[in-house]
């Protein structure tokens, strides 16, 4: 199986296209989705592509989408140049020298994917997104040619942080799942926690007795939140000194599924990471119907997703 967006991928991650002449005509016919970096836009915001020996233009008015992404300024048109951008081809014609052009429209290619999206996404559905944007309340993701849809910062991970900078980059390729649609409005809300384990898939990486590397994401007078891994956190005793955000090695005293504790201790404070751990999916494919975090016979409430019943 594969991501449910895999007939349109996010922009930068579609496989090389060939834009030959003969290519670029078919694609015209067929109506296919193609990819290029814009190289150039002109005084009258039209951008423009080199397509082998072809010249590609894309009109303003055919640049962007605003029923879909709500963009309608400039910026929206002059911040492609030199970014990888989806489109169909429209026309192939020659220009007054006899140069063949192809006439460009990334707006028809996301018409073309959120018409798609719409009909066949469902609650639950994985996808291949790439990350636009980072704020602080979550992070904007490509969702396919350019379609962007809302992370929320709470349904990144069940480990609690204060940026979506701390899990992921501008630009970078990750897995989410289609936590909600509105399809009168053309948005999809996504959510990415379920991918990454339940408590005892993330707690069976561990054992008690291990010294291994924690992240601090909260500091409390009673104690330190040290974060394991993105969806498994343990409380170590108050230590002075220690701020959010800083990497210690700690020692895990125990492991108790029945309340969903980890016990730890902290060894040291560590150096900042040169790079963000890579993240680690236990599920990357398929329709998510019903998540549960919390082991089976857990005291505390439990934490699922029920992608079946509508959001609100």
């Amino acid at each position: 199986m594969m991501p449910e967006n895999k007939f349109f991928p996010p922009e930068g991650l579609r496989p090389p296209s060939d834009c030959s002449l003969s290519a670029l005509k078919a694609a015209a016919e067929n109506s296919d989705i193609l990819e290029a970096v814009a190289c150039r836009c002109g005084t009258d915001h039209a951008l423009f592509f080199s397509l082998g020996s072809t010249e590609g233009r894309m009109p303003r008015s055919e640049a962007v989408a605003p029923w879909i992404s709500g963009a309608s300024r400039d910026i929206s048109v002059l911040s492609r140049v030199g970014k990888a951008t989806c489109f169909t081809v429209k026309s192939v014609y020659s220009d007054a020298k006899g140069a063949p052009v192809a006439l460009l429209s990334r707006r028809a290619a996301q018409e073309k994917a959120m018409d798609f999206f719409l009909e066949h996404l469902e609650p639950g559905a994985v996808l291949t997104c790439r990350v636009v944007r980072l704020e602080s309340f979550g992070a904007f993701l490509d969702i396919g040619c350019g379609i962007v849809a809302m992370l929320p910062i709470e349904h990144i991970s069940v480990s609690r942080i204060s940026h979506p900078r701390e899990r992921f980059r501008e630009g970078q390729k990750i897995l989410a799942v289609v936590h909600s649609i509105d399809r009168e409005r053309h948005r999809i809300t996504m959510t990415h926690r379920e991918l990454l384990g339940t408590w005892m898939e993330n707690a069976s990486r561990f054992a008690p007795g291990e010294t291994v590397r924690g992240i601090v994401r909260s500091v409390k007078e009673y104690g330190s939140f040290i974060e394991l891994a993105p969806n498994l956190s343990g409380l170590a005793d108050a230590r002075e000194g220690l701020n959010t955000g800083d990497a210690v090695s700690v020692y895990i005293k125990s492991i108790r599924p029945d309340r969903m504790k980890v016990k730890l201790q902290i060894i040291e404070k560590l150096p900042p990471p040169d790079q963000p751990d890579p993240i680690h999916y236990q599920i990357t494919d398929g329709v998510l119907t019903h998540w549960v975090y919390s082991p089976p016979g857990c005291e505390k409430p439990i934490i699922e997703t029920d992608f079946t019943v509508p959001v609100p």
